[in-house]
């Protein structure tokens, strides 16, 4: 995937969140039933995970490959770190 691709498949993605997040705030201001926000909210966090797969496979793909075969092992260290938080 060209980092063109990723930035248009992010975006796309990311107005999609934006909207699943206006559509949380919009049902519990208007008390709506509970499972229904919980539901929202899971397919919200699913997409965010979709888009944190994305940026990762591209990071390993290209950027980390970069890095490494210019001699900067730290990366590795830098990504293991991050997905730490990230899980």
């Amino acid at each position: 995937m060209t980092r063109w691709d990723l930035k248009s498949n992010l975006l796309s993605s990311l107005n999609c969140v934006e909207g699943q997040v206006r559509d949380i705030k919009g049902m519990v201001d208007k008390d709506a039933y509970c499972i229904d926000v919980l539901n929202q909210i899971a397919a919200t966090r699913a997409a965010l995970n979709s888009m944190s797969k994305l940026v990762l496979e591209n990071e390993i793909s290209s950027c980390l490959t970069e890095k490494i075969s210019g001699g900067k092992d730290e990366s590795v260290d830098e990504l293991m770190t991050t997905i730490g938080r990230l899980l």
